[in-house]
């Protein structure tokens, strides 16, 4: 039977007899999307639905000719006003809503639809879309009295953060924050510290149907008309038991050298914050998309200014919440986070990892159909070693100095700033013109319950845990140092207690020694649905190292971690597939052996298959036929070229359909 709702949206039965509960995900009410502007008319499909339930639409110029050009906002309440466009006000001014022809015609299921303004030719923008939804965000209207009143919300749990603008006439925004008193506010469109003012919410705190308002002119002037956006804060309501934060409003105060450690208790992908102790200090908007990393040259948008994105180094995200500096000392800030999506364990392979190949041309575009997470390039003709980059460390959304760091897998060197890709955005990336003319493969990755996710962390040279968001216990764990040389610990759970294997190497599993059992703790500490141990050693936590972490686990239908044993002909690995698998990696783990790579876009078919080896700078090989296709999964062949499946021998690897 369907799993049932007993009480609110967050209680499930199994019992049957009411209306099925369906959950509640962020990727489906909140979206950063990056678009290069065409001069004519754009949809943008962002997967959120705003023609059903409504919501705000919040756009950018990012940088070029026109970067000047202010922070537009759009909304469902406000709607049209008799014109083609919706109405828009701007976050960084105090002037009333405009009526002109500028912007989204249309909110749609699946996104948004553009005419030519803020759709200007070669430029690029940012695009952010709230979806109006319980426990998350909401949008009012008011036309004021004069008196002390109070506005209806459907928010559907205490307000954390208010924002409100009057539309007919000039006013400054007014900013209701939790963190702050209920006789305080900040003002969005200004870089002033918070203010006190009773006036303004009536010094009452609001309630989960109601916020109130009192008779200042900017939140309640007679005749006037005003909007406000809502935002909640830890209140549940997501994920498939109901229970899952997606946004958080809080606050903290940086240290004596304006830093700080923020625990949200998931990884957020966009954050405002807002120094309140001083004046002085713009609002900084932060996201993933454009590149919020390990990097340090943050791509922030500031919504009190209508300046380009600039770079720096305000933080970076973690597996738990963020880190934040580079502001005053000892200086109190607020901020709203949102999750990092998606929340959703995949069932289409095909949405989460794409192999490609090609001759590339100088700035080629690699369109895979979903944000890159991770991506691997390796040249099919040439001694080059399998190159790695990663969103959390730094694949930048356009052009930045540093570039984006790069680790080679073959390599134990330390991270190297990279040239082989450029810009990336929700639907691939570029490749620059230091890779172009190169035959080459990418294997492209996107980080999703179940399936992969990729962890940074800084060591402390104690045995510990580190956190990450498989969601499920990992089976597969690739870890890199960053700032030093050093080989790749890798970890299978098919491997006894005490071994290890290294990813750049071809030789058998080692175990049993002091040196390999500081890596892992698997049997007092195995990993879990949320965190995985690593020991004493300087490869996977020297005080101070910096780290970066591959997990892959089985999820259903879409990827497989698996282990075999040898029969010396051949045998099929049944992965649970029903069109084969597209990508595949093997591991011998008795005695020495490549981590041999197959792909379906190089091919895998019945007869020879080229494969790469990770642990290799060695060229393609294409003259032995060591894998054929099955339904299921894959069929592996025993031939001296590879020897993956000699009889009594044993493997590990991983596939993905």
């Amino acid at each position: 039977m369907p799993l049932q709702a007993t009480s609110g949206a967050a209680s499930y039965d199994a019992f049957g007899g009411g209306v099925p509960a369906v959950p509640n995900y962020i990727e489906d009410v909140f979206s950063t999307y990056l678009y290069t502007g065409n001069g004519s008319t754009q949809t943008i499909t962002n997967g959120v639905d705003l023609s059903t339930n409504g919501g705000l639409v919040w756009l950018k110029y990012r940088s070029g000719a026109a970067a000047s050009i202010y922070h537009h906002l759009y909304d469902s309440a406000r709607g049209k006003s008799g014109n083609a466009s919706y109405n828009y006000i701007y976050s960084n001014e105090s002037g009333p809503q405009g009526t002109g022809a500028y912007g989204p015609t249309s909110f749609n299921t699946n996104g948004f639809t553009l005419n030519d303004y803020l759709n200007e030719s070669s430029i690029p923008y940012v695009s952010w879309t709230w979806r109006k939804q319980p426990k998350f965000f909401d949008v009012v209207t008011w036309t004021g009295t004069g008196s002390n009143r109070t506005i209806s919300h459907n928010l559907g749990s205490v307000p954390a953060c208010i924002m409100v603008k009057r539309t007919d006439n000039t006013g400054d925004w007014q900013v209701y924050h939790s963190s702050l008193a209920n006789t305080e506010y900040l003002v969005l469109n200004t870089t002033a510290a918070k203010a006190t003012g009773a006036t303004r919410w009536n010094s009452t705190t609001p309630t989960s149907t109601v916020f109130s308002i009192g008779t200042d002119a900017t939140v309640n002037a007679s005749g006037g008309t005003y909007v406000a956006y809502i935002f909640a804060s830890d209140a549940g309501g997501f994920g498939l038991t109901g229970t899952d934060n997606v946004i958080s409003c809080g606050s903290f105060t940086a240290d004596s050298s304006g830093y700080a450690t923020v625990n949200l208790g998931y990884e957020p992908q966009f954050l405002i914050t807002k120094v309140v102790s001083a004046e002085g200090y713009s609002w900084r908007l932060l996201d993933t998309m454009r590149g919020w990393s390990q990097l340090g040259n943050d791509r922030f948008l500031t919504p009190n200014s209508s300046s380009a994105e600039g770079g720096d180094g305000f933080g970076t995200p973690t597996a738990t919440g963020f880190e934040y500096g580079q502001t005053g000392a000892n200086t109190q800030h607020i901020y709203i986070a949102i999750r990092r999506g998606p929340m959703k364990v995949p069932t289409d392979a095909t949405k989460v990892f794409s192999p490609q190949t090609a001759t590339y041309s100088a700035n080629q575009v690699v369109t895979t159909g979903f944000p890159v997470d991770m991506t691997l390039i390796k040249g099919r003709t040439i001694t080059l070693g399998t190159i790695a980059y990663d969103r959390l460390r730094g694949l930048a959304s356009t052009n930045t100095s540093p570039v984006d760091p790069q680790l080679i897998t073959s390599d134990t060197s330390a991270e190297t700033s990279g040239d082989y890709v450029n810009t990336a955005n929700n639907t691939g990336y570029q490749i620059s013109a230091g890779f172009s003319g190169f035959s080459s493969v990418n294997w492209n990755f996107k980080r999703a319950p179940s399936f992969f996710d990729v962890v940074c962390y800084t060591g402390t040279g104690s045995n510990r845990t580190v956190t990450h968001n498989l969601t499920v216990a990992p089976e597969l764990i690739i870890v890199k140092r960053r700032d030093s040389a050093e080989i790749w610990p890798t970890w299978s759970s098919a491997m006894a207690y005490g071994s290890n294997n290294y990813l750049n190497y071809a030789s058998a599993v080692a175990s049993g020694n002091t040196d390999v059992l500081n890596y892992w703790d698997t049997v007092a500490v195995p990993p879990t649905s949320t965190t995985f141990a690593v020991g004493t050693h300087v490869r996977v936590n020297a005080s101070g190292g910096t780290y970066v972490a591959y997990l892959f686990a089985t999820c259903a239908g879409v990827s497989k971690c698996f282990n075999y044993t040898g029969n010396g002909s051949s045998q099929t690995i049944n992965c649970g597939f029903t069109g084969g698998a597209r990508w595949i990696l093997i591991k011998r783990t008795d005695s020495t052996g490549d981590w041999y790579c197959w792909d379906s876009a190089r091919g895998i078919v019945s007869g020879n298959d080229p494969h790469l080896s990770l642990n290799s700078t060695a060229a393609e090989v294409t003259t032995d036929d060591s894998v054929d296709t099955d339904s299921t999964g894959f069929i592996v062949n025993q031939l001296s070229a590879t020897n993956i499946n000699v009889s009594s021998a044993t493997y590990i690897g991983i596939a993905i359909a």
